[in-house]
């Protein structure tokens, strides 16, 4: 089969030829049909999880997939051959992942059926960005009358988090750029921050001049975690920051009176099922950037890079 996989931690990804897995008891084999890609997905293979976790090389990369269950093992009665399947099928320690022809995952791990009239390509979009974005703003707790700011709604786990927070009722301030402005705010966004155009916490206070209840940060790093306690102060005693990228220094903010969290994500299958559900009926919006052949994989994951992303891209075998 064909794969995107690095032979060692920070190499160049590249197009490789790979052995077919076959399932193994209690598995599938997936043929991958759409798979998403994520920031977590080359972190991961610049050795983000070095020493956490074994890693086989050829590492494949990617986590999120989605297509039809080709062959399964012993054991096996949660799916069938020909069921149309998605979700997250990493697994690091045999260097397996999405960006494939094919996959195979454990058939009680995270793994859902796809709706009918549900693409592949969007099923393919939801594991990782969609289902951090849920428990994100389920952990901020943001509802009716309450104001959160989302800064870096304009990707894919923004995209979710500003539809999941305005469904709750919360008001929701986002950062985005001009050109995504229309389409963040149609999200459901009150007031889009244009982050090109000065500090993100000025931007606020000016449009914004009474606290706020919480923060959730997609952006800050600990490099540049500065940025992030600066939008802490924007934050009422008692309301929370939540950073997806460990940015949030846990113990200044609690001194200060301010929940805050270095969020990791878990999701499960029946997550899954809720967000394919809310995406069949048309109450979960995913935007598609780019459709990419999966030859073209490792340019696309260098032009990924850059962190420019209005959406998701989609790698297609």
């Amino acid at each position: 089969m064909h794969a995107v996989a690095v032979t060692d931690f920070g190499a160049r990804p590249e197009i490789m030829h790979l052995p077919v897995p076959a399932p193994g008891p209690g598995e599938i084999l997936l043929r991958i049909y759409a798979a998403g890609m994520n920031p977590f997905d080359w972190k991961v293979a610049d050795g983000a999880l070095r020493g956490a976790v074994p890693h086989a090389f050829p590492l494949i990369l990617g986590n999120d997939a989605a297509g039809v269950v080709e062959e399964t093992g012993s054991g096996v009665t949660r799916f069938q051959p020909g069921d149309q399947v998605f979700g997250q099928v990493m697994n690091l320690p045999r260097g397996q992942g999405a960006y494939a022809d094919y996959a195979v995952a454990s058939a009680d791990g995270h793994l859902a059926r796809i709706p009918g009239g549900l693409p592949y390509t969007v099923a393919a979009a939801l594991p990782t960005a969609s289902a951090t974005a849920y428990n994100a703003i389920e952990a901020s707790a943001a509802g009716s009358g309450q104001t959160i700011l989302i800064n870096g709604a304009a990707g894919g786990v923004g995209q979710s988090a500003v539809q999941f927070a305005a469904a709750r009722g919360a008001m929701v301030l986002a950062t985005a750029s001009p050109a995504a402005a229309g389409q963040i705010r149609d999200l459901g966004a009150s007031h889009i921050i244009d982050h090109t155009q000065g500090p993100t916490a000025d931007q606020v206070r000016a449009a914004h001049p009474a606290a706020i209840d919480a923060v959730l940060d997609l952006v800050s790093t600990p490099a540049t975690a500065g940025a992030l306690h600066e939008l802490a102060a924007l934050v009422r005693p008692g309301g929370i920051v939540i950073s997806t990228n460990g940015a949030a220094d846990v113990e200044a903010l609690t001194a200060r009176g301010i929940r805050a969290v270095n969020f990791s994500n878990k999701t499960s299958a029946e997550l899954l099922a809720t967000l394919a559900d809310q995406a069949s009926a048309g109450k979960l919006r995913v935007r598609i950037d780019a459709e990419v052949p999966l030859a073209e994989a490792p340019a696309a994951i260098a032009a990924a890079r850059t962190g420019h992303a209005r959406g998701k891209t989609v790698i297609i075998p």
